[in-house]
């Protein structure tokens, strides 16, 4: 017979309400991006994960929903071309947000400035003006997110560090970096 299945975290523990965090390799994973780029945010301030963050060597970063959902947002930015110093602007601006809030904005750029909408109106008004090139809906990397940790580990927020099983983080010069990994191959052949 077989047990049933852990469900992972609920809805409202994945938006935010401070009782699962995500570890790094888990961020990473969701959000599409490498561990390199997760541990330079962390250190330069860009995204600081807000459940724990690292206190010294052999200590790992906790990420909250929200945390992840901002990291999402940094990285479509960055991909659109959008330079990490408007970005950096664009996050203070979305930091005092809570969840539910953020869902509802859409970020419009013209590749140098990051406006924000909360209405469907507010987008029009912006690209009847010219102003926008591309947009981002918060709402749906929210739910992106939200199905990416549906198959991911959480772990409980409260529990000391030493209490959790330990998951090995990749080295930030690891090859699991994909600069790292193109140069690698290159080398090899």
């Amino acid at each position: 017979m077989h047990e049933p299945r852990d469900p992972g975290p609920s809805a409202e523990q994945q938006a935010g309400d401070g009782e699962v965090g995500y570890r790094g390799v888990t961020a990473c994973s969701a959000v599409g991006i490498s561990y390199r780029q997760l541990d330079y945010w962390a250190r330069t301030a860009l995204v600081v994960p807000s459940v724990r963050d690292a206190s010294g060597s052999g200590t790992s970063r906790l990420y909250s929903f929200r945390d992840l959902v901002v990291l999402k947002v940094v990285k479509r930015l960055l991909d659109a071309g959008v330079s990490l110093q408007n970005i950096r602007k664009a996050i203070e601006a979305l930091r005092s947000r809570g969840v539910d809030d953020l869902a509802g904005i859409t970020l419009i750029s013209d590749g140098t400035t990051v406006y924000e909408c909360r209405s469907p109106e507010e987008v029009v008004d912006l690209l009847q003006g010219g102003q926008g090139v591309f947009g981002i809906a918060i709402g749906g990397a929210f739910k992106e997110i939200q199905g990416s940790l549906s198959h991911l580990p959480a772990e409980p927020v409260g529990v000391p560090e030493q209490d959790v099983a330990p998951v090995v983080e990749p080295e930030a010069d690891s090859v699991g970096d994909e600069l790292a990994a193109r140069r690698a191959r290159r080398r090899a052949g």
